[in-house]
């Protein structure tokens, strides 16, 4: 736990947290697909499984020691992990037919919870636990892909006023943007391969419940911008 932080901040990202965490079962319940939507406790209880798992982990202070170690704890039992589970949706017929079965306007709206993420965000660079420049007055410009999301999901698939090829491209762009707050986020926290922010380094995703934004939300996020690419590229 950080000392000194108001409750509020912790609190909001928690509930961001369990918001990601009901969107992606409400996007799994939304399929057409009989076989999809059977699965959607089962995998509820699954990342229940995760996220306390990585909150025991956080809370032991387990990435906060060692911080010289490579690769980082946080990357080794958290986030290669969540990367390894989405390679192997992509790599097998079952995890390839769970994704093609996915609502793509649900998909769309998932990433609406990068709004309260980057608000939370900018809380913790004012109370000094990450760098300036993993805020949108910095080099991190996501919160443009939650704003947008809800917008490309109405007019996208409801209203039918923007095109596959349209979606595609929001979908291109959101990716690129999270991929590179993952990278500056990265190469701001402690350890053998920090290159930015040691000044102010990013200490926060090291404690709970911060730690779920890279070994949760972010996997969740990517999946669901991989998901949708590959739809659409279909």
């Amino acid at each position: 736990m950080i000392d000194n932080l108001p409750t509020y901040i912790s609190l909001t990202f928690g509930l961001t947290a369990l918001a990601t965490l009901l969107l992606f079962v409400w996007t799994i319940r939304n399929s057409n697909q009989e076989h999809t939507r059977k699965k959607a406790i089962p995998i509820f209880a699954s990342l229940t499984i995760w996220l306390t798992i990585q909150a025991i982990l956080a809370i032991e202070n387990t990435y906060n020691s060692d911080m010289d170690s490579f690769p980082p704890k946080i990357m080794l039992m958290g986030i290669f992990p969540a990367i390894l589970t989405i390679i192997a949706l992509f790599s097998t017929l079952k995890g390839r037919q769970f994704i093609d079965s996915l609502p793509l306007k649900n998909l769309t709206y998932l990433h609406s919870v990068r709004i309260p993420v980057e608000i939370v965000l900018f809380w913790l660079f004012l109370y000094k636990t990450i760098p300036e420049l993993m805020t949108f007055e910095g080099r991190n410009l996501d919160i443009f892909a939650g704003i947008t999301a809800p917008f490309i999901a109405y007019f996208g698939f409801t209203k039918h006023r923007i095109g596959r090829k349209g979606i595609l491209l929001w979908n291109f762009i959101s990716l690129g943007l999270l991929i590179n707050i993952v990278v500056n986020a990265l190469f701001s926290t402690p350890s053998p391969i920090q290159k930015f922010a040691f000044d102010q380094p990013n200490i926060a995703i090291l404690n709970f419940p911060f730690n779920w934004l890279p070994t949760f939300i972010v996997p969740i996020v990517l999946f669901g911008h991989l998901a949708s690419i590959r739809q659409l590229l279909k």
